[in-house]
């Protein structure tokens, strides 16, 4: 997906979104920031999707993973322990629709 990107260094994460090839738009995520992170599981026509709340707003950052950029951070996510590594397993193989968030909510 060329019109959205992700990049990540040690301290942030920054999102880049285009149109018509003119730069619309950039976010930047501490990593310090996050407290949550979701996966939405695709189909074969609509790919999977990465969901990152932080503690700076209600709303989350969508991150498409066929995005440029999006497998890697994907890795990173994990590799961080922002996302449980046996359940990220579990999301390779899920049903389309299926959310699986980390840390689970608490009830």
């Amino acid at each position: 997906m060329k019109w959205f990107e992700v990049d990540f260094n040690a301290d942030t994460i920054t999102i880049s979104r285009r149109r018509f090839l003119l730069l619309k738009s950039v976010t930047e995520i501490s990593w310090s920031r996050i407290i949550r992170v979701c996966f939405l599981a695709g189909d074969h026509i609509k790919f999977d999707d990465v969901y990152i709340f932080t503690d700076e707003r209600s709303e989350s950052y969508a991150i498409p993973m066929d995005s440029l950029g999006g497998l890697q951070l994907w890795g990173e996510i994990i590799e961080r322990g922002l996302f449980d590594a046996e359940l990220a397993v579990k999301a390779a193989s899920a049903s389309s629709g299926e959310l699986l968030c980390w840390p689970p909510e608490k009830k």
